[in-house]
């Protein structure tokens, strides 16, 4: 029983519907893991005249989903052993968000429509019900997938601006003293955010892709060549014009009717002809 399940439900595995909804399951879990758990932290320093108020190792940490309007960090003054509170700019959170959201219901998806073709294969192609039902979301899917990855691509753009050490700097008003030092200690590592949006436009690539492979099966691509079909039955043009055609009913029925014309026209030789025997009979 083991060996048929794995050879006859699991099959589909195989095919380009079921391998691209693997790949698309993978793919989903990398997107939205890669954003969803990222954490970062850059550091400044900010070097006072006296070198008491002077703080050197200022810590930023943040993470998704990109609240930075709610991040803070206390930074010197250099006047009299006071610290200033201060928050880092901008809500980045909606487009994070969204993009996360995407990535988890893709996951879900695929893996349903992933047991709906191992276990319920017959069902699915039915009347073709569940495959169109399968392509109209797919390509809901396939949308959503351009949006988020592009709202996120702009997301982390402004996300890596608002956390760049160099741009914070700017927020500290004891930096813009002269006998003040402000300098970046270390800046915050968004590879892992790069390649969240690098998988994000995958994803819009392996939707997309998938239109195709579903699309044959609906039954849309046969629906839309078979009506054609009958509008070609619908005009049988050799018989018509055989039944209207004189020339052509000439050869048919028609004949009998065009030789009595002609015994009527030509009656009197016609019955010179035909009595002609009859006066042969009468001599004899």
């Amino acid at each position: 029983t083991d060996v048929l399940v794995a050879q006859g439900q699991f099959t589909v595995v195989k095919t380009p519907l079921g391998f691209i909804k693997v790949l698309q399951w993978i793919f989903a879990i990398f997107a939205f893991s890669t954003c969803g758990s990222y954490s970062g932290m850059f550091r400044m320093s900010v070097e006072c005249e006296t070198r008491s108020e002077s703080d050197l190792a200022i810590e930023v940490q943040f993470e998704y989903p990109f609240r930075l309007h709610q991040v803070y960090f206390d930074a010197p003054t250099c006047k009299e052993g006071r610290t200033e509170r201060l928050f880092l700019v901008g809500d980045y959170s909606s487009s994070a968000e969204f993009f996360v959201t995407i990535g988890v219901f893709s996951f879900l998806y695929s893996m349903a429509a992933m047991s709906v073709y191992c276990f319920l294969l017959e069902k699915y192609k039915e009347n073709n019900k569940g495959a169109q039902i399968d392509f109209v979301v797919t390509a809901v899917f396939a949308f959503m997938w351009l949006v988020s990855s592009c709202a996120w691509a702009k997301g982390l753009s402004d996300v890596k601006t608002a956390t760049d050490p160099d741009k914070v700097i700017t927020l500290i008003a004891a930096c813009d003293e002269q006998a003040v030092r402000c300098l970046e200690k270390a800046e915050p590592r968004v590879s892992g955010l790069n390649t969240s949006v690098a998988f994000g436009f995958i994803n819009l690539i392996l939707w997309i892709g998938n239109l195709w492979f579903v699309f044959k099966e609906t039954g849309w691509m046969a629906a839309f060549s078979g009506t054609y079909m009958p509008s070609q039955e619908k005009q049988p043009a050799p018989d018509s014009f055989a039944q209207q055609d004189p020339y052509a009913g000439s050869q048919g029925g028609y004949q009998p009717d065009y030789g009595q014309q002609g015994y009527n026209e030509e009656g009197g030789y016609n019955q010179g002809y035909e009595q002609q025997p009859t006066s042969f009979s009468n001599q004899m």
